[in-house]
């Protein structure tokens, strides 16, 4: 799905979201120039793979967090994590560097990645913000919602402590 494909299925789905339009950004350093309404829910996504690149998993988390990846290794028992490689991206999500988003997992054909979301998405307002996989927009909705869609789609989806 690309962008216009994802507002489609959230207006199909009846979501509510509220969109800001914006110069593509390709980290989170860049991201800090842009005004948002709610920038403490905005999400940093990390897309890797283990060292035998059977198993693929897309983290995501606060935008100000920072993620061990052999913390988060020890503790969800994965194999050696590193990042996945644009080639990967594109063939397994259908994005590009800078467009990673838990949407990316509606074009994950085989639902090969896991999904680990940070709980505290969930606290406070339970909003998450992330790009509609395309880095020149950020998408705010209820965090439940993006669960959802992603569980109905069939990747499996961890709400955990990162």
């Amino acid at each position: 799905m690309n962008k216009k494909e994802i507002y489609d299925f959230l207006n199909d789905k009846g979501i509510s979201y509220e969109t800001t339009e914006h110069e593509a950004v390709y980290n989170m350093e860049e991201l800090k120039n842009v005004e948002l309404p709610y920038p403490e829910d905005i999400a940093k996504n990390l897309f890797v793979r283990d060292d035998k690149k059977r198993n693929y998993y897309l983290i995501t988390v606060k935008g100000d967090k920072r993620v061990n990846l052999k913390e988060f290794r020890k503790t969800y028992g994965t194999r050696v994590l590193s990042f996945a490689k644009d080639d990967e991206l594109l063939n397994i999500m259908k994005l590009e560097p800078g467009a990673v988003s838990p949407f990316g997992l509606l074009n994950d054909e085989e639902r090969q990645v896991e999904f680990y979301l940070d709980k505290a998405f969930l606290e406070g307002n339970a909003k998450i913000g992330c790009h509609p996989n395309d880095n020149t927009a950020t998408v705010l909705l209820n965090t439940n919602d993006l669960v959802n869609i992603i569980k109905e789609h069939g990747n499996t989806v961890h709400v955990v402590e990162i």
